[in-house]
């Protein structure tokens, strides 16, 4: 196979897709006012849902998050989903299968619960994630709020890095 034959049919344009521009909020608000606009969407206040979202993305639990924010742990976990932290979900992939054939009226609920094994919470847990999908607006906001975190931390690490003795001299 030569040149020529990898080349059949390769041709070339002078167009090319429209890409946009890529841009990147890093605004200042706090997380509790970027989450204000869609705290009708959420289990929990904007403040409520901001401190979870902290510490959870801190390394809290799902429990101490809750315990910051002064709620349960299942409406901790609804909140989380919400805003967009995924494996939230209590159930096994078998058991979210036995879920959604529940969900479409293939089997009772009695029978959905003796299958999956799964006490009342989590159930109901298991239940709400797969019918309520994150909110898109609430996801931007603690995606843009984690991240300026983020840039603050590095920038704190760099400045204390700057301090320390250099151990490789």
């Amino acid at each position: 196979m030569g040149l020529a034959d990898i080349a059949e049919g390769v041709e070339v344009t002078t167009r090319q897709r429209e890409r946009g521009v890529a841009s990147v909020d890093r605004t200042a608000a706090s997380l509790a006012a970027g989450l204000a606009g869609v705290e009708d969407d959420l289990p929990v206040s904007a403040d409520a849902a901001a401190t979870m979202a902290e510490a959870y993305a801190g390394g809290a639990s799902v429990g101490d998050a809750a315990d910051e924010a002064g709620v349960a742990p299942t409406t901790a976990a609804k909140t989380l989903h919400r805003l967009g932290f995924e494996g939230l979900s209590p159930f096994s992939p078998l058991q979210r299968e036995i879920l959604d054939d529940w969900l479409a009226a293939e089997c009772s609920r009695a029978d959905a619960l003796e299958l999956t094994g799964a006490g009342e919470r989590a159930f109901a847990l298991a239940a709400y994630v797969a019918t309520h999908e994150p909110v898109e607006a609430a996801e931007a906001a603690v995606e843009s709020a984690l991240s300026n975190a983020g840039d603050a931390m590095v920038e704190k690490r760099d400045a204390l890095e700057a301090t320390l003795p250099d151990l490789d001299a």
